[in-house]
């Protein structure tokens, strides 16, 4: 089978062609283009670029994989796969997805950017197994710029998975921190990066202290923390590194105390932020079943949208 995927965040315009013959994924990628000094972009504004930048990149794609003779189109369709969930961005990919779905009279398969996140990094974990309807539920991190979430993956015949919300933050989201702590300290948007760079240069080991409330937790002061050792002239590796501690710090603690909760279920960590190779090396000391997506599958893509369309269509993980 051949699988397209489609994906229009409020980050990236994304597609990705899934060939089950060679079980390869080749992608096309580019971020949405955020002014110098900016933290994102109107949904208008992003509505446009995806309408420009999805053209090329099929194009490009087209140019490297062969797309004849595709059995789905697979689409992210809102943020998270609940009621309500909504953000216009999505709205120029499913256009897309379905204008060729329907030309093709193939099946049109559509999801979650938020699923699309999960199955990207159990993809590249080689992990797909846990897809298995004998699979006990694992627990999923999704943190990026507009999610802090901690959720509870049970296999499921006919959603692939479901996704059930266990905790996340209680204001400001991982990924709004790392970009404003980013943007404070003169890089440009999105920050993560371009923080790790700066991060690296700096050996401390200080972090904020990490309280939870119902196994949620608040990252509001993180930034006002950073703000504050800007202003006492704090060197700029120093910030960066507190700053990702810090996320490092409040992801293990939600880790830990969802984990005992849960019976110390494996636990897979995707989204932008976590492909930061700081965080990683923290999270890999817990004492669980851990894994984790590969940068190129753990920043926003359409990887993992492929991967939906291949599991609905053969009705398995094993293709």
């Amino acid at each position: 089978m051949k699988l397209l995927g489609l994906d229009t965040s409020n980050y990236t315009t994304s597609c990705a062609l899934l060939d089950t013959a060679t079980h390869s994924i080749t992608q096309k990628k580019q971020l949405l283009p955020v002014p110098e000094g900016q933290a994102g972009l109107r949904q208008s504004d992003a509505v446009f670029h995806h309408t420009r930048q999805l053209p090329e990149l099929m194009e490009a794609l087209s140019a490297e994989a062969d797309l004849s003779g595709l059995s789905a189109v697979g689409v992210s369709a809102a943020p998270r796969g609940e009621a309500g969930s909504y953000m216009p961005c999505f709205l120029a990919g499913h256009g897309a997805a379905r204008m060729l779905a329907a030309a093709q009279r193939i099946p049109l398969c559509v999801t979650s950017h938020q699923m699309g996140h999960i199955l990207a990094a159990l993809w590249s974990a080689d992990c797909l197994s846990w897809l298995d309807l004998t699979h006990a539920p694992f627990l999923a991190f999704h943190v990026s710029g507009g999610t802090t979430d901690l959720l509870r993956c049970t296999p499921d015949r006919d959603a692939v998975l479901r996704i059930e919300p266990v905790a996340s933050s209680l204001d400001l989201k991982a990924g709004q921190a790392v970009d404003r702590t980013g943007l404070m300290l003169g890089l440009r948007f999105p920050c993560g990066a371009a923080l790790e760079e700066l991060a690296v240069q700096s050996d401390t080991d200080a972090e904020m202290r990490v309280t939870l409330k119902d196994g949620c937790c608040s990252l509001s002061g993180l930034q006002n923390q950073c703000e504050t050792m800007l202003k006492k002239g704090a060197p700029h590796a120093d910030i960066a590194r507190y700053c990702l501690n810090s996320v490092g710090a409040a992801v293990e603690a939600m880790t830990r105390d969802a984990a005992k909760k849960n019976g110390n279920p494996a636990v897979i960590y995707a989204g932008g932020v976590l492909s930061d190779r700081l965080i990683q090396t923290r999270l890999r000391k817990l004492p669980l079943e851990t894994a984790f997506a590969e940068p190129a599958f753990s920043c926003d893509n359409a990887a993992g949208v492929s991967v939906y369309a291949a599991v609905k269509e053969a009705g398995t993980w094993q293709f």
